[in-house]
């Protein structure tokens, strides 16, 4: 008997050794690697490098905005013009070197940009009603933020700002025209009115955005 149970328990023993065996050479699932506990800030030879630079950042510029881009576009107001009260520049949806004003006693007018940021050709056009709309000029002054417009007179590529200087805008001007008759020698000498310059200034709203 007591054989027996020698026997059974020697029997016992081995099959406990040959099933742990076999649960060593088992493949174990790969462990989940440890994260880094390591951080440059708390390097001292990181940190001593980075105090020297520490408050010398310079912050990025923050992109360009469409209206930095085109200041003319935006909305104006004059007490000079109360024909003109209230201009409105937009771009046009489909080329940004065209713009459309609005408030004009005109109508709505086109103008091209001529010289960038903000000084514009106005062509000779027609207007939505038909009417004749004559060259001019347009010049946003981004300093003083102010706009300036004249209509009657011929766009100046060498330098535009001339078609606001004299002789002076906004008055009629006569261009002496000689004819001589066929008979005797007197001369006659006529008159030709040229149309007036309509001229605009005005003040851009300025429109402050608030944050929370």
């Amino acid at each position: 008997m007591k054989k027996t149970i020698v026997i059974m328990g020697g029997m016992a023993l081995s099959l406990f050794a040959i099933s742990a065996s076999a649960q060593d050479t088992q493949p174990q699932p790969p462990q989940p690697a440890k994260a880094s506990t390591w951080e440059a800030k708390n390097n001292p030879t990181v940190d001593s490098i980075m105090s020297k630079y520490t408050g010398k950042y310079v912050a990025s510029k923050p992109a360009p905005t469409t209206n930095d881009i085109f200041p003319a576009i935006g909305q104006y107001e004059s007490s000079a013009n109360p024909d003109a009260a209230h201009v409105s520049i937009a771009l046009d949806e489909q080329n940004k070197g065209v713009v459309w004003i609005t408030g004009l006693p005109q109508g709505k007018v086109k103008a091209m940009l001529r010289k960038s940021p903000s000084t514009y050709k106005i062509p000779a056009q027609k207007a939505e009603d038909g009417k004749d709309i004559a060259e001019g000029t347009l010049i946003f002054d981004k300093e003083t933020n102010t706009l300036n417009i004249v209509i009657g007179k011929m766009y100046n590529d060498a330098d535009p700002a001339l078609a606001f200087a004299a002789p002076a805008i906004g008055t009629e001007t006569t261009i002496p025209e000689t004819k001589t008759k066929v008979k005797g020698s007197k001369t006659k000498t006529k008159k030709i009115v040229a149309p007036k310059a309509w001229v605009y200034t005005g003040t851009k709203v300025v429109t402050e955005t608030v944050s929370n």
